[in-house]
């Protein structure tokens, strides 16, 4: 029994791990940056990123605001075409807009 729930920890691990860094890496965010921006260090960041620590809901909130995201999107299962590509998606238009809300922000104001 304990090793079934070993395999669901390292499942979730793995999911949390892979979708941080997917969401990170989309908005050209580097781990430090992450860190900066939730007050977390940056050896906690690799460490989650590497499935080496866990996260907490706490933890998780914080990663969510920093990454613009909905706290659900940590859990997405890779793979799964029609879902994945959606989250890509949205992922890819809310990008876009912080970019060009940025931008706009940065020459509407000079």
């Amino acid at each position: 029994m304990a090793k079934k729930n070993e395999i669901n920890e390292k499942h979730i691990y793995r999911l949390i791990s892979s979708n941080i860094k997917r969401l990170r890496s989309l908005q050209n965010i580097s781990q430090l940056g992450l860190a900066l921006s939730t007050g977390l260090t940056h050896n906690f960041i690799n460490d989650i990123e590497n499935c080496k620590k866990g996260v907490s809901a706490k933890t998780l909130a914080k990663l969510s605001v920093a990454l613009s995201c909905e706290p659900h999107q940590f859990f997405l299962p890779e793979g799964t075409a029609n879902n994945e590509v959606m989250v890509y998606v949205k992922d890819f238009n809310d990008s876009l807009q912080k970019v060009v809300g940025e931008l706009t922000r940065q020459y509407t104001t000079k």
